[in-house]
């Protein structure tokens, strides 16, 4: 099927999809640089900064904040680990949960490396208007629940 032979609400369908994943993959791709600068990886900082802001918390309820798979959030955790910014152990209270923590350096690396990288989102969305950034952000979230009741 040739794109001129779908529906309408397909082609706009496909149209913003292929221009919200260009627009993201615009944004990581800035990001990185000063990630990399680091030594870190966009998943290694969103785990970092979710531990700094939220605390300890379960690797699954981690995997879950961040939408990232359990696998995959095994290996982004296990690098960290390696490097010595994070830790891990058993949940005493039940030992199929573990439970994931900043160590001091980890603590010092994300309290260092998060202000610039907050800077270089803001300066990135600056191109929208306050209430753009505003509506950009309750629009993700409703597509990202897959439901239009947010």
């Amino acid at each position: 099927m040739e794109f001129h032979d779908r529906s309408a609400a397909e082609r706009r369908a496909l149209d913003a999809y292929v221009k919200l994943m260009r627009a993201a993959e615009s944004v990581t791709a800035h990001l990185s640089v000063g990630l990399r600068e680091a030594g870190l990886t966009t998943g290694q900082i969103g785990v970092l900064e979710a531990l700094l802001h939220l605390g300890q918390m379960c690797q699954g309820e981690l995997s879950q904040k961040l939408l990232k798979s359990n696998a995959n959030l095994t290996v982004v955790v296990g690098n960290l680990e390696r490097r010595g910014l994070v830790s891990r152990r058993q949940d005493p209270e039940d030992r199929r949960r573990v439970i994931v923590a900043l160590t001091p350096g980890g603590r010092r690396l994300i309290s260092e490396v998060f202000p610039a990288h907050a800077r270089r989102i803001t300066s990135r969305l600056a191109v929208l208007p306050a209430a753009d950034q505003e509506q950009l952000a309750i629009l993700c979230r409703r597509l990202g629940l897959g439901d239009d009741k947010v």
